[in-house]
């Protein structure tokens, strides 16, 4: 994939790159500078806005819908991946109204256990890929990583940016191997990683954004979930700014998946409202918005619990799988 640089050194992608997906306001990888007080402060007045009662439940239910619950330890078995899928499609067994979750995220080689439990439900698998969760290899292991995840059944391939070439400024590297994924996922949806806590400053956090969409991404993501500060609610703002910007310009429309530190239900809701006062009522839903959850759910149904009876569960109640 060919590339230029123009007079400020920026990378200049010609037309046609990325799957022919951006429209030519962004061929030229140049974003605007991000004002740090101001979405620090827009961030935490949003994160104020009170939600009671009914909508509160309506609320946590799409949260619910928008989760992609997640196993990505090295002691992963088959029974915990079954156990996991079972929860995704029935989060709460008394109340058959909540859910499902939207997917259940694995390594590759447990992408066939998870497609073989989730069989005749609308739950995606999505399986880790590219070198997850350093991206440090050769693209074409990466790539070959990819491939396999969708031979093997895989939906949605969550893949992770060179960060080492995002901070030492070799946005072509970055913009080819996510082209390259793109290409290699066929049919299945590409999220990508930015992994916002190693890119230092909300100004390299809305440059990677803007190249991951520019390079063909359908999600961009914000975390591992390996690094901490993972998903934070200011660039979370950043990133839907950089969305909001490619939909005015282009017409696409870009999902956003917040992932690592978002674990209570209190927490889930100042994301939607985040969410809607940014983009709008079309992005509320799975297709668009998701969450990376680990412990997250357990949360949101204690609360739907609290909200039912009027008095909160014992955490022993939820299944921790």
């Amino acid at each position: 994939m060919s590339t230029e640089q123009n007079g400020s050194g920026l990378s200049l992608f010609r037309a046609g790159s990325g799957g022919g997906r951006g429209p030519s306001a962004y061929a030229l990888f140049n974003p605007p500078p991000v004002d740090k007080v101001a979405v620090e402060e827009r961030a935490a007045a949003l994160a104020t806005r009170s939600i009671k009662k009914a909508a509160k439940v309506a609320g946590l239910k799409l949260a619910v819908s928008m989760m992609d619950l997640t196993t990505l330890e090295g002691k992963d078995t088959p029974g915990k991946v079954r156990q996991l899928c079972q929860k995704a499609m029935r989060p709460l067994d008394s109340d058959p109204s909540i859910g499902p979750c939207a997917a259940i995220c694995v390594y590759p080689n447990l992408v066939p256990v998870a497609k073989a439990t989730l069989a005749g439900s609308t739950v995606k698998v999505a399986s880790v890929a590219t070198a997850f969760p350093s991206g440090q290899s050769p693209l074409s292991i990466k790539l070959d990583d990819t491939r396999r995840a969708v031979e093997l059944g895989a939906d949605e391939i969550d893949m992770v940016i060179d960060r080492g070439a995002m901070l030492t400024g070799d946005y072509a590297k970055v913009f080819d191997e996510i082209a390259a994924t793109k290409e290699a996922c066929g049919a299945a949806h590409l999220k990508v990683i930015l992994e916002t806590g190693e890119l230092g400053s909300y100004d390299v956090v809305r440059r990677a954004s803007d190249l991951a969409i520019a390079a063909g991404a359908d999600f961009i993501k914000t975390s591992t979930g390996k690094i901490q500060p993972a998903a934070t609610l200011p660039v979370t703002l950043v990133m839907l700014e950089a969305i909001r910007d490619y939909y005015y310009a282009s017409g696409r429309r870009i999902g956003m998946k917040p992932a690592g530190g978002v674990r209570t239900a209190k927490q889930s809701l100042q994301y939607l409202v985040l969410l809607r006062e940014t983009l709008g009522d079309a992005w509320l839903t799975p297709d668009l918005f998701r969450f990376g959850a680990s412990a997250l759910l357990n949360d949101v149904l204690m609360q739907l619990e609290k909200e039912r009876t009027g008095a909160y569960q014992a955490s022993e109640d939820f299944s921790k799988d």
